[in-house]
């Protein structure tokens, strides 16, 4: 059975095949995966400082493993507009319209 590319493996392909090896060995396979916290709670941290940071890109893609790891969209809008007040009003409104997106493409 041939395994699917990850997502690194999907965006990078052979470009940069360190830096696909460090973020699924190093930040999927070992940070990720650390006692500390639950990956339910690494998404929500996650999704927070990416808006607050104003990284769409890469915030649409744990937006959608945030929902995977169990957080809610109501728990999702909550974070967004709590970070919306601390790192600025732009950073909060465009998260929530990838969220926005996301939502009604899980929907159809």
């Amino acid at each position: 059975m041939t395994q699917q590319p990850t997502r690194a493996q999907q965006l990078l392909g052979e470009l940069a095949p360190k830096m696909v090896q460090l973020t699924d060995d190093v930040l999927f396979g070992d940070v990720w995966r650390r006692e500390g916290l639950s990956p339910r709670d690494r998404s929500l941290i996650t999704v927070s400082v990416l808006a607050a940071t104003y990284r769409p890109d890469q915030l649409n893609s744990h937006l959608r493993l945030a929902m995977q790891n169990g957080v809610t969209k109501d728990e999702l809008v909550e974070a967004l507009t709590h970070v919306a007040f601390y790192a600025g009003w732009p950073s909060g409104m465009g998260a929530l319209v990838q969220l926005k997106a996301i939502v009604a493409d899980a929907a159809e």
